[in-house]
């Protein structure tokens, strides 16, 4: 698995572990977000041999050996959104992105070939600007088969909000670190 992460430019870079970068965002009365963190573990550089279909591979098969299932190629939709039933994660098979998270005032993130980006269940993210090659894997929990889609409605908070505080977290991240140790 080690050799798959170094051709996707993920290779640890502490005590022999990927380390992310954190986020956490407020709740806005209208995204609810999460005190757990968003990662994004960022890649320094896809092995040029790759081509899209062989990056969507190795996403897949690391993404599978950890425990979070593949479900779908595309983009991000252009809508601020959430998922109160599932985290989400990224594999970014092409291009570059520009996503901004957690609401209306939240955090422009830009992300490129060969970055993860881990969505803690409640977190909002909507698409800003992306490269014309720009496209994503999503995978999701093994046990969280079902994902709803809520858009930032604050007649839909209080609901979501329970239903994200029943959401199991995963043993490991998509890429096999130790979740617990980015949410504790």
């Amino acid at each position: 698995m080690e050799a798959t992460l170094a051709t996707l430019g993920l290779e640890p870079v502490e005590n022999g572990s990927l380390v992310p970068e954190r986020m956490t965002f407020a709740d806005d009365g209208r995204i609810p977000n999460t005190r757990l963190a968003t990662l994004l573990f960022r890649s320094r550089g896809l092995d040029t041999q790759l081509d899209r279909e062989a990056v969507a591979h190795c996403f897949e098969r690391v993404f599978t050996t950890n425990g979070w299932r593949s479900s779908w190629r595309g983009g991000v939709f252009p809508y601020h959104h959430y998922h109160s039933i599932a985290h989400e994660a990224f594999g970014v098979l092409s291009g570059w992105g520009r996503l901004r998270l957690g609401g209306e005032q939240g955090e422009d993130v830009d992300v490129r070939a060969g970055d993860v980006l881990v969505l803690p269940a409640g977190t909002g993210h909507c698409h800003i600007q992306a490269s014309d090659d720009f496209l994503l894997l999503a995978g999701y929990p093994e046990d969280q088969r079902e994902l709803d889609l809520i858009r930032d409605d604050p007649t839909e908070h209080d609901a979501a909000v329970a239903r994200i505080e029943r959401v199991s977290r995963p043993a490991r991240d998509p890429l096999g670190g130790e979740l617990a140790r980015w949410w504790p």
